[in-house]
C-alpha cells in the first residue's frame, strides 16, 4: 500500500526565531519518496513556514484520512499560550504574546490523528523549546497520541542571539540519503549517535510504535472541530468583553503559583529575582520534606534551569551535578531517568562553559559521575575525558 509523508517546517520570522527549521527541507527533499516512507511508493506534502494555523490543519485532516501507512516530519519551535499554558508549534507569524492566535495547538495534531489505525502512523519531530515551554516540560509530556510512533528530541532553548539548526532531523536525512531506511527506532538511535555532546541535554521522545496494526491507516469519525484561531489581538480583554457584565464569583483568593511569578521574572529579564524566589521555596521544601525529597529537589532542578536561561552555564552545571549526587546518595539507582536526566543536564550545560578553570573544575566533577552514571548514549564519558585532555593541552 502506497505510504504518505508529511514534512512540516515552520518557525518565526525575526527576533523570535530560535531555530531555522526550513533549512532542513532540501536535505529531506533529497531523499526519496518510498525512503522517507519505509514503502514501496508514496506521496509527499511539504509545508515550510506556514503562515496560518488553519492551513496547516487542512493539510493535517488531508494526511490524516489516507489509508496507509502516515510518517510526519516535523522541525520547529515550541512555544506556549499565555492564556491557557498550553504547546503549541509556532509558525511564521508567532510571537510570544500571540502564541495562542498564530501557532497550531499541538493538540490538533495529536487528535487530527487519533482514530487512524494503531501502528500506522510514525511522527519524528526536532522541536527547540523556547524558555516558558523548557520549563512547562519539567512537568508534562508532550502528548502526541498513544497510537502513534513517536522518536526525536526537544532541544532547550539556544544561547542569546543564536538561530540553532535542526540537527538532529538533518542527521536523520543523512541517514536516510544512503537509500536505505532501517526501522524506525535504528534510525532514532543511529541519529543521536552522531549528535555530539551538544545533545546531551536534550528531552528524547521515544515512543515505540503500537504493536498491533490493522489494513487501512484511516478510520471514519466525526469532524474534529478545534477552536479557530481568533485575530491577533494580543491585549484583548478576557473572553465576553462587550456582554453585559457578570457578578464576579465569590470566594476566598487562590495563592498565586509560584513558577507563574517565576517566569514573569524571567521574561523581564529579572533573573535574580527568580533565582531569590525559587531558593526560598527549595529551602522551605527541604525544611519540611529533607534535601533529598522530591519537592526540594524539583526547586533544584527549576534553580538549574533559571541559571541556563541567565546564561550561567557553570553555575547551571553545578546545580545539575548536585541534584545527581543528591538522587544517588538517597539511594536512586545509576539508570533511573531522574538521575540520567540530571547527569545529561550537567553534561550539556558543561559543554556551554566558557572560562577554563571552571571547566576544568566541573569536567573533574563530570567525569566522575559519568562513570558511575554512563546514561543511555555510548561515549558520554570518553567524551568528557577527551574534552578535559584537550583543556589541560590549552593555554590559559
Amino acid at each position: 500500500m502506497p505510504g504518505t509523508v508529511l514534512l512540516l517546517a515552520a518557525s518565526p520570522v525575526g527576533k523570535s526565531r530560535l531555530v531555522d527549521a526550513a533549512s532542513v527541507l532540501p536535505v529531506l527533499a533529497a531523499v526519496p519518496p518510498a525512503v522517507l516512507s519505509g514503502t514501496d511508493t508514496a506521496n509527499v506534502v511539504e509545508l515550510a513556514d506556514p503562515l496560518e494555523p488553519q492551513a496547516v490543519l487542512t493539510r493535517l485532516r488531508a494526511v490524516a484520512a489516507t489509508p496507509g501507512p502516515l510518517t510526519v516530519f516535523i522541525a520547529g519551535q515550541l512555544a506556549l499560550d499565555r492564556r491557557q499554558h498550553l504547546p503549541h508549534l509556532a509558525l511564521a507569524r508567532t510571537t510570544p504574546a500571540s502564541v495562542r492566535y498564530t501557532a497550531l495547538p499541538w493538540q490538533w495534531i495529536r487528535e487530527e490523528f487519533r482514530l487512524r489505525s494503531p501502528g500506522s502512523t510514525t511522527l519524528l519531530v526536532d522541536l527547540h523549546a523556547d524558555a516558558e515551554a523548557w520549563g512547562w516540560l519539567r512537568t508534562h509530556a508532550l502528548d502526541s497520541g498513544r497510537n502513534n510512533a513517536v522518536f526525536g528530541r526537544i532541544a532547550p532553548p539556544p544561547s542569546r542571539r543564536t538561530v540553532a539548526v535542526p540537527a538532529y532531523m538533518k542527521t536523520i536525512a543523512t541517514i536516510l540519503r544512503s537509500g536505505w531506511r532501517p526501522p524506525v527506532e535504528q534510525l532514532h538511535q543511529q541519529a543521536f549517535g552522531r549528535l555530539g555532546p551538544d545533545a546531551y541535554g536534550d528531552v528524547v521522545l521515544t515512543v515505540p510504535p503500537a504493536p498491533v496494526a490493522v489494513p487501512g491507516g484511516f478510520a471514519p469519525r466525526p469532524p474534529y472541530r478545534p477552536e479557530r484561531p481568533r485575530p491577533q489581538t494580543p491585549d484583548e480583554g478576557p473572553a465576553g468583553a462587550g456582554r453585559a457584565p457578570q457578578a464576579p464569583a465569590v470566594g476566598p483568593p487562590q495563592p498565586q503559583d509560584p513558577h507563574v511569578q517565576i517566569t514573569a521574572a524571567v521574561q523581564a529579564g529579572r533573573h535574580q529575582d527568580a533565582d531569590a524566589l525559587a531558593l526560598a521555596h527549595e529551602q522551605a521544601a527541604a525544611r519540611a520534606h529533607g534535601v533529598a525529597s522530591e519537592q526540594a529537589l524539583h526547586w533544584s532542578e527549576v534553580r538549574a534551569d533559571l541559571a541556563m536561561f541567565a546564561r550561567d552555564s557553570a553555575r547551571s552545571c553545578r546545580i545539575w551535578l548536585t541534584v545527581a549526587e543528591t538522587r544517588l546518595t538517597a539511594g536512586q539507582s545509576p539508570d533511573a531517568p531522574t538521575v540520567e536526566k540530571a547527569v545529561d543536564r550537567a553534561h550539556h550545560q558543561w559543554g556551554q562553559v566558557r572560562d577554563k578553570t571552571q571547566a576544568q573544575e566541573l569536567g573533574a566533577l563530570l567525569a566522575q559521575l559519568r562513570a558511575r552514571v554512563p546514561g543511555r548514549r555510548p561515549g558520554a564519558l570518553e567524551n568528557v575525558q577527551k574534552q578535559l585532555r584537550e583543556l589541560q593541552a590549552t593555554p590559559f
